[in-house]
């Protein structure tokens, strides 16, 4: 059995790769989706496809109706979510589809720091499993299969 999983979080550094690397050393029939993780792609991807926007805000709502519309069709697809809160980067966005996912019923993990606790509890709380690093994470999905 395959499960595909959503994942969710910032698009600034490799973490992905990190999970995908470990599911690989624990070879766990994983599929990893999420959005688009090249910054200047989903920024621009309104224009490239409805044209030049008049305004920063008119480019910017065009490229978020097409990056939303991405992760509603990848996450419905998706069997289970794994949100990454990290510590560096505001995480609007990974807030956001963690939300989306509690909403349309998928299985959520929340990955997140000791030091974010109390402002993601209400969202932990709606959470299948909160834990502290993608290691874990996968621990958890790695459960599954046994």
């Amino acid at each position: 059995m395959e499960l595909t999983v959503y994942l969710a979080g910032q698009i600034h550094d490799d973490w992905r790769e990190d999970v995908k690397s470990l599911a690989g050393e624990k070879n766990l029939p994983l599929n990893f989706v999420g959005p688009q993780t090249n910054h200047d792609r989903s920024d621009n991807i309104g224009e490239d496809v409805l044209g030049e926007q008049p305004r920063p805000f008119f480019k910017d709502d065009a490229a978020s109706a097409i990056n939303n519309l991405r992760t509603q069709v990848l996450m419905q697809k998706s069997d289970v979510v794994i949100a990454l809160f990290g510590e560096k980067y505001k995480q609007w966005n990974t807030a956001m589809d963690a939300s989306a996912a509690v909403t349309l019923g998928k299985p959520l993990i929340i990955v997140r720091p000791e030091e974010l606790i109390h402002p993601l509890k209400e969202l932990s709380n709606k959470a299948n499993i909160t834990v502290e690093t993608v290691e874990q994470a996968l621990q958890v999905l790695a459960y599954i299969y046994e």
